[in-house]
C-alpha cells in the first residue's frame, strides 16, 4: 500500500517555544526548520510512501520543503492543528481519492525510513490506527486507509483521544525513530542519540547542549 504522508508545520517563528531552555529564539525558528526537512527527506525516501503533502503558512518552510520534493497545501483557515489536517487530508483526498493517508509529526529529526515504513505496514491492517509518542502521551503517526477520514485529535492527550475515537493504537518495538519527537531539551538529546539527519545535526551544533560533543 502506497500512503500520502502530511505534514503540518507551523510558522516557524512560533514553533518550539518549549526549546528555550536549550535554543535562544533567533536559533529556535532555524531548528524548527532543520527538524522538519529532516522529516520530509526521510518520508520521502521511505518505499511505502508515494508523495508527502506538507500544509503550511510559512513562506520560508513552504520554499524549502517544496525543494525536498513535497507537495505543499496552504492553510486556508485559522483553526489550529487538526483543521489544518483535515483540510490537507481532503486536498489530499481530492487528488488521490482511494488512496491512504497519514498525518505525520514534523519534529521527528532521526526519523528512518525503514522503520516509518513498519508502521506504515502494520497501520493498513486497520481502517484507523495510530502510533503513540515516547512519553506515552501524545502521538507522532496518525493514520486512515481507504475511504475512512482521517478525524485528528492531537493536542493534549491526543493517545488517548485518539484511541477513544476508534483509532488502533499500533504497539511496535523498534521503531524509536518514528516515536522520539522533539518538544524539550531532553527529547532533543534523545534524538541526537538515536541520530538525526543532517540539517539537524548542523543546526544542533550551534547549541551548547549537555551531554552532547562540545556541550
Amino acid at each position: 500500500m502506497q500512503w500520502t504522508v502530511v505534514v503540518p508545520v507551523k510558522a516557524l517563528a512560533r514553533a518550539k517555544s518549549r526549546l528555550s531552555d536549550t535554543a535562544t529564539d533567533g536559533l529556535r525558528p532555524g531548528l524548527a526548520l532543520a527538524f522538519a526537512q529532516d522529516t520530509v527527506a526521510a518520508a520521502l525516501s521511505c518505499t511505502a510512501v508515494g508523495d508527502v503533502a506538507v500544509v503550511t503558512d510559512d513562506p520560508l518552510a513552504g520554499r524549502e520543503l517544496a525543494a525536498l520534493g513535497a507537495r505543499i497545501v496552504p492553510e486556508e483557515q485559522a483553526g489550529g492543528l487538526n483543521a489544518a489536517l483535515a483540510h490537507a487530508a481532503a486536498v489530499v483526498r481530492r487528488l488521490r481519492p482511494d488512496g491512504a493517508v497519514a498525518s505525520l509529526n514534523a519534529d521527528l529529526p532521526a526519523l528512518r525510513p525503514w522503520e516509518l515504513t513498519r508502521v506504515l505496514d502494520a497501520a493498513a491492517d486497520f481502517p484507523r490506527a495510530f502510533l503513540p509518542d515516547t512519553a506515552g502521551i501524545g502521538t507522532t503517526l496518525l493514520s486512515a486507509t481507504r475511504g475512512r477520514e482521517l478525524r485528528p485529535a492531537f493536542g493534549v492527550d491526543s493517545r488517548v483521544r485518539h484511541r477513544a475515537s476508534g483509532a488502533m493504537e499500533l504497539a511496535l518495538d523498534a521503531v524509536d525513530s518514528v516515536r522520539q519527537d522533539v518538544d524539550t531539551g531532553d527529547d532533543l538529546r534523545a534524538a541526537l542519540t538515536l541520530g538525526v539527519g543532517p540539517r539537524t545535526a548542523a543546526a544542533a551544533a550551534r547549541l551548547l547542549i549537555p551531554g552532547q560533543p562540545g556541550g
